[in-house]
C-alpha cells in the first residue's frame, strides 16, 4: 500500500492526529510501526469499546500497523474499578479479550499484553519515576481527566500514580502511534512534550471520536470537556449498548434513545450509523410500512442522513432500523458467549460482579 493511502486510513480513525507531519516522517521511515491502545477491564464492555475499537484495530493493521493492546488491570486497580479487586478486574481482562476475538478483531496482527505481567519490572518503574521527577503536581491533576475523574475529586494516592504510569506505558512498549480515544488526549500529550527530555521517542496521537451516550445530556462545556461528558458510559447503563446485551435490551435502549427530529448534531442514533453500521454493511435497510414510505435502503450514510435531515425519515423508523443492524452485527458475540464454554463461564463470573 503507497503511502498515501495508508494516511488515508488513519485519518478515518484519527478524529484528531498530533501531527499529520509526524505521522508521515513515521510511516515513510518505519514500515510496520507499533501502535497501542490500553484498557482498564472495569466490568462489562459496550459498544464504543467493542464494535468501535475493533473497526478502529482494524484499520490501523491494514495501513500497516502492528497494534499492542495493553490489558491495564493494574492501573485499574489504582482507579479502584471493581472495589479494587484485583482478581475481579484480571478477569473483567479476560472477558474483553473473548468480545474482541468475537467482533472480528484482526488477531493476526494484535498482541494482548497485561499492565502486571511488567510490574515486577525495573526499568518500567524507572520511566513513572522519571515522568513523575519531571511533572508538576497540577499538570498530573489535570491529566486525572483520563481516568474518568477531575482535578477537583478527592483522589485516592494510587490515582496519583496513573498518569504516570499511562505515560511510561507508551515508551516502555516502543510505541510510535498512541491511537486512543479524544478523553486520553490530556496524558499523550504529557508523553509528547516530556519525551525528548527524558531520551524518549515521541509518540504520533491518533485520537479516535467519542461515541455519544443515548441519552441526552444538557452541558455547557465545549471541545474535549464536552465530548467527554457526553460520551456514553458504563456508569450510565441506560446510555449505552453493551456487548453482550440481548436483543430486547438493544430494542428498548433505541426506543428511548435521544433523537432530535431533523437534527443531526449531537445525535447519538445518527453517531451509531456513521461510526458503527456504515463502517460493517454494505446497506442500511429500513423497513417500515407502505402508508409512511414503505421501505427504503441507503448505501451510504451521507443519503441517510440527507433524508433524516429533510424529515423524509422519521427518527421512530431511524431508531427500529438501527436497532435491527445492531442486533445483527452483536449476534456473533451473543453466539461465543453462549457456545463458547470458557467464555460462557467468564461471562456468568462477570455477571456475579
Amino acid at each position: 500500500m503507497d503511502l498515501e493511502s495508508r494516511i488515508d486510513i488513519i485519518q478515518e480513525v484519527g478524529e484528531e492526529i498530533i501531527t499529520e507531519e509526524d505521522l508521515r516522517s513515521l510511516l515513510q521511515t518505519k514500515q510496520t510501526p507499533i501502535a497501542y491502545d490500553g484498557f482498564e477491564p472495569s466490568g462489562k464492555i459496550h459498544i464504543a469499546q467493542g464494535m468501535l475499537r475493533t473497526i478502529n484495530v482494524n484499520k490501523m493493521a491494514k495501513a500497516g500497523c502492528k497494534f499492542k493492546m495493553w490489558v491495564a488491570d493494574w492501573h485499574a486497580w489504582a482507579n479502584n474499578k471493581l472495589g479494587g479487586d484485583l482478581s475481579k478486574i484480571q478477569k473483567a481482562g479476560e472477558y474483553m479479550v473473548e468480545v474482541w476475538k468475537a467482533t472480528g478483531m484482526d488477531l493476526n496482527k494484535v498482541e494482548f499484553l497485561w499492565a502486571s505481567d511488567v510490574m515486577g519490572n525495573r526499568a518500567y518503574w524507572d520511566k513513572v519515576m522519571k515522568i513523575a521527577i519531571n511533572t508538576s503536581l497540577k499538570r498530573i491533576l489535570r491529566c486525572t481527566q483520563i481516568m474518568g475523574r477531575s482535578e477537583t475529586d478527592v483522589l485516592q494516592s494510587s490515582q496519583i500514580f496513573y498518569p504516570c504510569m499511562q505515560a511510561a506505558d507508551i515508551f516502555h512498549l516502543d510505541v510510535d502511534i498512541a491511537q486512543l480515544g479524544m478523553d486520553q488526549r490530556k496524558v499523550n500529550m504529557l508523553a509528547r512534550e516530556i519525551a525528548p527530555k527524558l531520551g524518549f521517542q515521541k509518540p504520533v496521537a491518533v485520537h479516535h471520536h467519542m461515541l455519544l451516550g443515548l441519552t441526552q445530556i444538557n452541558t455547557n462545556a465545549s471541545g474535549v470537556d464536552r465530548a467527554i461528558e457526553m460520551k456514553m458510559s458504563k456508569s450510565k447503563p441506560n446510555s449505552a449498548i453493551f456487548m453482550t446485551d440481548s436483543s430486547d435490551a438493544v430494542n428498548k435502549k433505541m426506543n428511548k434513545a435521544f433523537c432530535p427530529e431533523k437534527i443531526v448534531e449531537d445525535n447519538p442514533v445518527l453517531e451509531y450509523c456513521k461510526y458503527l453500521i456504515f463502517e460493517s454493511v454494505k446497506e442500511f435497510k429500513v423497513e417500515r410500512p407502505e402508508k409512511f414510505g414503505g421501505n427504503v435502503e441507503y448505501a451510504s450514510y451521507t443519503d441517510l442522513e440527507s433524508d433524516f435531515v429533510s424529515g423524509k425519515l422519521h427518527p421512530m423508523d431511524l431508531k427500529n432500523a438501527t436497532a435491527t443492524h445492531i442486533n445483527e452485527l452483536l449476534q456473533p458475540v451473543r453466539n461465543h458467549f453462549e457456545k463458547n464454554a470458557k467464555a460462557k463461564k467468564i461471562l456468568e463470573e462477570i455477571n456475579s460482579f
